[in-house]
């Protein structure tokens, strides 16, 4: 239901522009505007393609409000289906047992932020090279009393967290390089190549992480990972190769692959 009518001329505007759901982005848009004239130029931003979520500054995902800053990877829809596979894995704990969810490639902090919350009590920590997305992580992620760190996967975590990680993230790129060009406009103009592009067949990254993610799980502990479903085997083959025991997961709803590797 929307909460503030649509202007039905920004809605026409954006729909001129191939916003799909253009009545339902000139809502989100005027219930962000604070004057006639910051619509205008919101509007305008989102009919040039900026992503919707990038022009008034958050997301919805996972039952969260997440806060996301120009130029920083938006969460999407079908990762929740990641967090719910994460929850569902970490599994029942005793009152005193304090799992560490670590979200490497963390974007704005969305995927650690919503299996924090499913799990409730937790030790946050969150990782990107971007120095982009470590800001915005750190205004997401802080607020929730957890920690973001800056540097290249597991070389920005501190060494004391080896051994310790009960659900390692990692939402990394797997898009081919060749493929970037054939992805919408607001993903590609809008969003750091750093968080699309997974190198020649999308995997290049995420062989990285499942390489050295057994020396930074805690027995028990288990990496989670996006792919696409043509991607998946050669990710299994990868955690298994690893020494991690690897299952596929699927949702036809969403459309989403998560692969899992369990040390």
């Amino acid at each position: 239901m929307l909460l503030v009518k649509a202007d039905p001329l920004i809605v026409a505007r954006l729909r001129a522009a191939g916003c799909v759901f253009a009545e339902e982005e000139a809502a989100v848009l005027a219930s962000a505007a604070d004057s006639p004239a910051e619509l205008d130029a919101m509007a305008a931003r989102r009919a040039a393609g900026e992503p919707l979520e990038q022009v008034v500054g958050w997301a919805r995902f996972a039952g969260l409000r997440v806060l996301v800053d120009p130029g920083v990877f938006v969460p999407r829809r079908r990762s929740e289906f990641l967090v719910s596979v994460a929850i569902g894995l970490a599994g029942p704990r005793s009152a005193n047992d304090v799992p560490v969810i670590v979200d490497l490639c963390c974007g704005t902090g969305a995927l650690g932020l919503a299996v924090a919350a499913g799990l409730g009590r937790v030790e946050l920590h969150a990782a990107d090279l971007d120095p982009a997305a470590v800001a915005c992580a750190r205004r997401n992620v802080e607020p929730a009393g957890g920690h973001v760190h800056a540097g290249d996967l597991f070389g920005a975590l501190p060494a004391w967290l080896r051994g310790r990680i009960g659900v390692l993230i990692c939402n990394a790129p797997y898009v081919p390089t060749t493929d970037i060009a054939f992805m919408p406009a607001e993903a590609r103009d809008y969003e750091a190549p750093v968080a699309l592009d997974g190198g020649a067949d999308g995997l290049a990254v995420l062989r990285r992480v499942a390489a050295a993610a057994p020396a930074w799980l805690a027995p028990g502990g288990v990496l989670l990972v996006e792919t696409s479903e043509r991607q998946a085997p050669a990710m299994t083959a990868a955690m298994a190769a690893a020494g991690l025991g690897p299952l596929v997961h699927e949702d036809d709803e969403s459309g989403a692959t998560v692969v899992t590797g369990v040390k």
